[in-house]
């Protein structure tokens, strides 16, 4: 079982006296262990098919499955805690507690759970070992770097052990260096970890480390593609160019 497919999607959003369309009938289908990057413009509709994704927003029509469960069929309630529990979320923003160290961040979703077992505390050491985070789990996150606050909305994420992570624009706010070392570690985390990676992003730079690329113009899917093949980010650039032309 895939563990997120969408079929025929369209979300429409009103605006005044009439709607816009910012999906048209997108099919979609990731397999276990694939990471996949959807480029498009700014207005594309790539921020709305993430959203989609991890149930942030639901379709006007048109189905979406994530670990076999078709979230519209889900009640809110119900939608927040298998959100919680089936989906890894990594925003731009960090949207660390201030208050709280790295350890304490990446495990704020059990607490928020009321439910932190030896187990888990054993999956914690992992994750922050994975992260490259030993000598700063005590740290607040205005003592971290912004990589490495990343990485702790990272592991968040992953406390959960999600059937799939979901990243809007996750470097947006890195510099080239740590930018890099976070998409490295998506990629790690895909190929050696075996995690089901979506990333949404403008910059080839970024794209190049997924295994497969989907570009939206105006709501649809126009084209996706491999980059087993593709030798740098200029040639995926241009590739991507060539598509939305």
């Amino acid at each position: 079982m895939s563990p997120l497919i969408l079929q025929n999607v369209v979300k429409d959003y009103p605006q005044g006296s009439r709607s816009v369309r910012a999906l048209d009938g997108v099919s979609l289908e990731i397999t276990r262990g694939q990471f996949v990057a959807v480029m498009g413009a700014s207005g594309s509709g790539k921020s709305t098919l993430l959203h989609l994704m991890a149930g942030l927003t639901r379709p006007t029509s048109g189905q979406v499955r994530v670990n076999g469960q078709d979230l519209a069929r889900l009640s809110e309630s119900d939608l927040t805690r298998f959100r919680r529990d089936k989906i890894g979320l990594v925003f731009q923003s960090f949207n660390l507690i201030p208050t709280l160290t790295a350890e304490e961040n990446i495990l704020l979703p059990l607490r928020l759970a009321r439910r932190i077992t030896h187990a888990d505390r054993e999956r914690v050491d992992q994750i922050i070992q994975t992260l490259g985070l030993q000598h700063r789990r005590d740290h607040s996150p205005d003592a971290l770097s912004g990589g490495e606050q990343q990485r702790v909305a990272i592991g968040r994420a992953l406390i959960n052990d999600p059937a799939v992570l979901l990243a809007d624009e996750p470097t947006g706010n890195l510099d080239s260096v740590n930018s890099r070392s976070v998409c490295e570690l998506l990629r790690d985390l895909c190929f050696m970890h075996g995690k089901t990676i979506v990333l949404v992003t403008h910059e080839a730079s970024v794209a190049a480390y997924a295994s497969d690329v989907v570009v939206i113009k105006d709501g649809k899917m126009i084209e996706r593609f491999s980059t087993e093949l593709i030798t740098d980010q200029q040639e995926l650039a241009a590739r991507y160019q060539q598509a939305v032309q």
